[in-house]
């Protein structure tokens, strides 16, 4: 299984990034892809990871982190083995490592150890 995350970068406080993740890999060819549920974490420079949104197997279901609710949105294209966290208005405390993590059960899941599959991770940098 391979998680291949992209997208990010450095924007401005207020502004906007949308990162996507791909699935690929024997696992995802055999139980596909939206069988699995999803999410994004994230850490911080000398922070621990952190999760900051998760969704279902369809996309019916979705969570996100009190500290982005509202501002980002997570959304998958099964058909092209894909999940996207679209992030606006994004604040310098936004910066961080985001990791993109699949789960061989169908729900929305917010602990790291229900995840089984994590990405390399894509930097994304908030400047005030």
């Amino acid at each position: 299984v391979q998680l291949q995350a992209s997208g990010g970068g450095l924007v401005q406080a207020g502004g906007c990034l949308r990162l996507s993740c791909a699935a690929s890999g024997r696992t995802f060819s055999s139980y596909t892809f939206s069988s699995y549920g999803m999410g994004w974490f994230r850490q911080a420079p000398g922070k621990e990871r952190e999760f900051v949104a998760g969704i279902s197997w369809s996309g019916g279901s979705t969570y996100y982190a009190d500290s982005v609710k509202g501002r980002f949105t997570i959304s998958r294209d099964n058909a092209k083995n894909t999940i996207y966290l679209q992030m606006n208005s994004l604040k310098p405390e936004d910066t961080a490592v985001y990791y993109c993590a699949a789960r061989p059960a169908a729900g929305v899941a917010r602990l790291q150890d229900q995840y089984d599959y994590w990405g390399q991770g894509t930097l994304v940098t908030v400047s005030s």
